[in-house]
């Protein structure tokens, strides 16, 4: 038995014939019979009988459409709990984040007062999706020639982020204003593990410049590379808006090569029917434009910029 051959039974008991209970249901008539013998299959004892032209519940259906009300009851506060649950503005969010976007990102949550649990999953760009079974709102990157989200996910976009080389201030590489793949080449290179975005761009450089990278150190954390870059082990990749700035540490652009990566937050579709989570995503998207046009205005010495001189 289930809710709606409940409700035909109770119907039926208070109308007293099937027609009368299909126009209180907006069914046919056919539709009330059909839910009546499914329901009698699963019950060993007759629950309607005919008193002449009319359709009366036995004993047996009298009782089961009193238990009937509570179920309906019982379901429909079950509903407003639900409906209550959806609709809580300040309910718990998880959210999970790359570190530099984290470092970003997560602050802004909690000076908009967000009730968020926050979590760092640096992982690769296939391993995001499968993280919305876990959180309520993920934070991935990918680079723009790299596959687009899977369907299963829903996407926010959030940055169109260029990234730019990190190179020590007293390189002799920073007196330009922007370098090229045979400039950076022959150097010494700080870079992420296999299998994370950044690599396919300097597999990139390499490429443009006909000559493979010297890969000396293998570092995903940005804050960690930059130290390592300042302190002469070599130049990085590293994103424009969402690293810290390092004193001893200079961005340039990139010239003849496509470096840049979007940041998106994705979720499963059905996490927006909770306002919470549509709180969250409204606060991601107003701190992603404040990051661009902070950049726009002063990228030199935006809040989330790298030194560049």
């Amino acid at each position: 038995m289930d809710e709606r051959q409940l409700r035909v039974l109770r119907e039926v008991g208070e109308l007293g014939s099937v027609t009368a209970a299909a126009e209180a249901l907006l069914v046919t008539p056919s539709a009330i019979s059909q839910q009546l013998r499914l329901l009698q299959r699963s019950i060993p004892v007759p629950l309607t009988e005919r008193s002449g032209r009319r359709v009366v519940l036995t004993a047996a259906g009298q009782a089961l459409a009193g238990a009937a009300a509570d179920v309906e009851t019982a379901l429909a506060r079950a509903r407003h709990t639900v409906d209550d649950f959806l609709e809580q503005p300040d309910a718990a969010v998880s959210v999970a984040a790359f570190h530099s976007a984290a470092a970003i990102f997560y602050p802004m949550l909690l000076r908009a007062g967000s009730n968020v649990t926050l979590h760092d999953e640096d992982v690769p760009q296939d391993d995001f999706p499968p993280l919305t079974r876990e959180y309520d709102v993920v934070l991935a990157h990918r680079l723009d020639h790299a596959p687009a989200w899977p369907g299963t996910v829903a996407v926010t976009p959030l940055l169109h982020e260029p990234l730019d080389v990190a190179m020590p201030a007293d390189h002799p590489l920073a007196a330009k204003r922007a370098v090229t793949p045979r400039d950076v080449a022959h150097e010494p290179w700080i870079t992420v593990h296999d299998g994370f975005p950044l690599m396919a761009t300097i597999d990139a450089i390499g490429a443009a410049a006909n000559h493979r990278l010297n890969l000396v150190h293998r570092i995903n954390e940005f804050a960690v590379v930059a130290e390592v870059v300042a302190a002469g082990g070599g130049l990085a990749l590293m994103p424009r808006w969402t690293t810290r700035r390092h004193p001893a540490v200079v961005l340039r652009p990139l010239r003849n090569v496509h470096a840049r990566r979007h940041i998106d937050a994705l979720y499963r579709p059905e996490r927006t029917a909770r306002q919470a989570v549509r709180t969250t995503l409204a606060t991601l998207r107003q701190t992603a434009a404040r990051v661009r046009r902070t950049d726009g205005l002063d990228a030199a010495s935006g809040p989330a910029a790298v030194r560049r001189r």
